[in-house]
């Protein structure tokens, strides 16, 4: 089992940044993917940012230029630096972790509690 603990949501104007923090928990395995998803109000969940072990992080059109993912998949720990919030980024932000508790097993996924980020214009 994984446990994921988020912290760095808040309230933040229109041009102002953020910081997300997440760490995993796990006793054995290997973490696979790491990266963030969100929840904006009337829409479905999307793709906010996400890197597989060995790869390189990929971003959701909407937060490209604007974001950044960086992950240490040995410290199991992910962030997502957020530049430039827009009212529209407003959301609760979930961690995502892909986690294998042994070789050649399927991967399973992990979420967060979510955080809430509130962007004011």
């Amino acid at each position: 089992q994984v446990q994921l603990v988020e912290s760095g949501g808040g309230l933040v104007q229109a041009g102002g940044s953020l910081r997300l923090s997440c760490d995993a928990s796990a006793n054995t395995g290997s973490i696979t993917a790491m990266g963030w998803n969100r929840q904006v109000p009337g829409n479905q969940r999307e793709l906010v940012a996400v890197r597989v072990s060995g790869g390189a992080s990929r971003y959701g059109d909407s937060v490209k230029g604007r974001f950044t993912l960086s992950s240490d998949f040995a410290q199991k720990k992910v962030y997502l630096q957020m530049n430039n919030l827009k009212p529209e980024d407003t959301g609760v932000y979930y961690c995502y972790v892909g986690y294998r508790s042994r070789p050649f097993t399927s991967s399973s996924d992990y979420w967060g509690q979510g955080t809430q980020v509130t962007v004011s214009s």
